[in-house]
């Protein structure tokens, strides 16, 4: 199987069956992201402790892209502190970027191990068009995080 449809394959995994979708009563951030151009709706809510998310909702519609992008984004943060986080973000905006070219900043030793289901996203870059609708979960998460 070659890797793209290997990742095709990830994304729609993803949003057939999307993970941590829902809502979390009383969560401790919330926030709400559109794409306006597609009309791709998010809602992130996240429950923190000591500095840590400890649970994650996700709740919205939209494209495969975006709705597979906040699937992925959920797996990823659970159980990781502000600073993990931040990181985990800047390497994905690294990743979406059109000016990575061939080097999305991703650890090329270890294929796989930097951003996991996440690095299927990296083909959406070839659409710019569609870039917004990978980057819209993980905006949303950064407002939520009051970022």
């Amino acid at each position: 199987m070659a890797l793209e449809e290997l990742y095709r394959e990830v994304i729609l995994d993803h949003y057939r069956n999307p993970r941590n979708q829902g809502h979390i009563d009383a969560p401790d951030a919330t926030a709400q992201g559109v794409n306006p151009l597609c009309g791709d709706e998010i809602t992130i809510d996240l429950s923190i402790e000591d500095g840590v998310v400890t649970g994650v909702a996700v709740e919205g519609q939209g494209c495969s892209i975006s709705q597979s992008s906040a699937s992925m984004m959920t797996e990823a943060i659970k159980g990781k502190s502000r600073e993990e986080i931040d990181e985990l973000v800047s390497k994905f905006r690294r990743m979406m970027s059109i000016e990575a070219g061939d080097d999305p900043g991703l650890d090329s030793e270890r294929p796989g191990s930097v951003l996991g289901d996440i690095e299927a996203l990296q083909g959406v870059r070839q659409y710019p068009v569609r870039i917004k609708c990978a980057n819209l979960a993980w905006t949303t998460l950064m407002e939520a995080l009051g970022s």
